[in-house]
């Protein structure tokens, strides 16, 4: 049974399901509601909403079936989320990776599946909502527009759940840079007299504070099932997105307007609408941090002065007064508003990552505090520098400078408007690894190039110890059955083109146990990595030594010819090699091998597990004839 190849995005894919809080949860009618409909519609005794794991699918919502979760390498909902269209499968009995599945072949007997991936608004499948049978059918064009539509509910839930992720998540970065304060910011936004909120990208609220809520006449519920453009004012609509679309493209930080809001009444209120956008490490617009100030007195004030200034000279005195009293409320809100802007720039400032800008020369004109402290460099040091004397490697140098040139002259760079991951330098020359985002902005006529860096050198080494230890023997350093397990097929493929042959040794020790019994086991690991270390310098570098598990070693054979006499010839100079003395502490000793060979001829493509039971039924023929011998198809003892 293959497994579904894990995909591209698996880590961020991973993360994302994580933060969503939806696996190993209670039933919820939201989504029970869709699986149902889904059994009804299509006429099926299975439905469910399947969330993909590490190493499991578990169901959020299921019709039909009893079990929790299931082993993901039996999950059929493991190949839908790699696919980018819904994954049909008219009969599994039928289909080449799905024959032997457990799920086919015992209960719940699935013959005939259909999911449609559930994607986060990034893209990343988390899951799917798929509909099963246990007869083989055909999907209709109409039954797969139903899935279709009921898949769009489950991801408009999902898409839900990360708006209430950002907020959460906001909250709680904003706890950590904030520390001490976080209570007097916590009562800024709660009791302040003017409104405060947070929008998502798409227009919908976040985070309202009551000031706002009592400004339009919704309640928070309300205010979640619309958008701030369905309770503006349509004449103001289109001033205030486009701001809005400046500041998501970098051409302006922040943005204050004069507009109207509908009231739920129907009544219309100007209010004074200053808008900033939280940015993410990539620069992309996580949600915008609105300030909005009740203005509607002020205006109707100003409207009665100007009508009764046009007939009543008399009452000038009177207006100008109110007037004046007018213009220091007013710059009494705009010193608070200031106030509260730059405490909400200096909080950005410091929870961003490291913040570049550079002209078109290259050379740095802004360096924020972050930046200091990743690349070692002060500020004052830092401004006017070109930037590959600072951060780059001198061997990218070049390319760097290359690549800006390109883009000057035609507007066109690998490097804009892309995450990359790339390799730095700090100013005491060690290196290290950074996630980059970098764009690319015409001020008054010039370029200038603005760029967010992330220091992701832990995280790198981490994945790529991750990746060797889940690959390799711990104790030997040899390639593990995993390992093994993905050679094969590349090993015969490359053989399939060649016209050649793949061959596989499996290797017993003959006597191990008796050093491990008589003097421990930590000279038995001892013998284990020399008996590793001769069987590496005992084959090509085109072959490959695997450990499969305690005194068990297999050999993988490369670019052979249709013979076993080369497989022997290897398995032979290997005995030999491992019969030869091990210095231990306080002794010498020896032990012998015996060795099973099975050939896969470019034109079979035997799979991995059926080459290692062949390979090991002939070691164990080897070591009934009298060990330290190699037997075979062609040689069978």
């Amino acid at each position: 049974m293959p497994a579904a190849p894990l995909p591209p995005d698996e880590l961020a894919r991973l993360s994302v399901l994580d933060d969503l809080h939806l696996l190993d949860t209670p039933s919820e009618p939201v989504f029970d509601r869709v699986t149902r409909l889904a059994c009804r519609l299509l006429d099926v005794p299975m439905a469910l909403f399947s969330l993909v794991d590490a190493d499991r699918q578990w169901f959020k919502s299921r019709v039909g079936l009893d079990a929790e979760e299931t082993p993901r390498e039996y999950a059929f909902c493991a190949h839908a989320i790699g696919m980018s269209t819904p994954l049909v499968v008219n009969d599994a009995l039928l289909d080449a990776r799905f024959s032997d599945n457990p799920l086919v072949n015992g209960p719940p007997n699935i013959r005939f599946y259909a999911g449609v991936p559930i994607r986060t608004s990034a893209g990343l499948a988390i899951g799917t909502l798929c509909a099963l049978d246990t007869r083989p059918r055909v999907l209709t064009e109409d039954e797969a527009q139903v899935l279709g539509d009921l898949a769009a509910i489950l991801t408009k839930e999902v898409h839900y759940r990360e708006r209430i992720g950002v907020a959460r998540d906001h909250l709680q970065r904003s706890t950590e840079v904030l520390g001490a304060s976080e209570a007097r910011f916590r009562t800024i936004f709660e009791i302040a007299s003017i409104g405060i909120a947070l929008v998502a990208p798409d227009g919908g609220w976040i985070s309202v504070n009551k000031a706002l809520c009592d400004i339009v006449g919704y309640t928070e519920d309300e205010l979640w099932g619309r958008t701030f453009q369905q309770i503006t004012h349509p004449d103001d609509v289109g001033a205030d997105v486009g701001l809005l679309q400046s500041m998501g493209r970098g051409e302006i930080d922040e943005y204050q307007l004069e507009k109207r809001y509908i009231r739920k009444d129907g009544a219309a209120v100007w209010i004074n609408l200053n808008v900033s956008p939280k940015r993410d490490a990539a620069g992309a617009v996580e949600y915008y941090v609105t300030v909005v100030k009740d203005i509607d007195a002020q205006k109707r004030a100003q409207q009665e002065i100007a009508a009764l200034n046009a007939g009543l000279e008399r009452r000038v005195d009177e207006r100008t007064a109110e007037l004046q009293q007018a213009a220091e409320r007013q710059r009494m809100a705009e010193q608070e508003l200031r106030v509260r802007e730059a405490e909400l720039r200096s909080v950005i400032e410091n929870a961003n990552d490291a913040y570049i800008s550079l002209d078109e020369a290259g050379a740095i004109t802004a360096w924020n505090r972050q930046a200091e402290e990743t690349f070692g460099w002060s500020r004052a040091e830092a401004l006017g520098q070109m930037l590959e004397e600072l951060i780059i490697p001198l061997e990218y140098r070049e390319r760097h400078r290359d690549g800006m040139q390109r883009f000057l002259s035609t507007g066109v760079a690998r490097a804009v408007d892309q995450r990359l991951e790339l390799p730095a330098l700090r100013r005491d020359g060690t290196g290290l690894t950074v996630e980059v985002r970098i764009r690319a902005l015409d001020i008054n006529g010039r370029t200038m190039f603005s760029a967010f860096l992330h220091d992701i050198t832990d995280r790198k080494q981490e994945q790529a110890q991750r990746e060797y230890e889940s690959r390799h023997d711990v104790l030997t350093g040899l390639l593990n059955r995993r390992a093994l397990q993905e050679s094969v097929p590349l090993a015969q493929a490359r053989a399939s083109r060649n016209g050649k042959t793949v061959g596989m040794l499996f290797i017993d020790l003959d006597g191990f146990k008796a050093v491990n019994d008589s003097q421990g086991h930590e000279a038995g690991d001892i013998l284990l990595g020399v008996i590793a270390e001769r069987l590496r310098a005992g084959v090509r570098k085109t072959d490959s030594v695997y450990r499969l598990a305690g005194d068990e070693f297999t050999v993988l054979l490369e670019d052979m010819a249709d013979t076993f006499d080369d497989a022997h010839t290897v398995a032979e100079k290997l005995i030999a090699s491992i019969s030869e003395p091990v210095e231990l502490p306080g002794r010498a000793v020896r032990v012998r091998a015996s060795i099973g060979i099975a050939l896969d001829a470019a034109s079979q493509g035997r799979p991995a597990e059926e080459l290692l039971k062949e390979a090991d039924q002939y070691m164990y023929r080897a070591k009934k004839a009298g060990r330290g011998r190699v037997c075979s198809a062609k040689y069978p003892c």
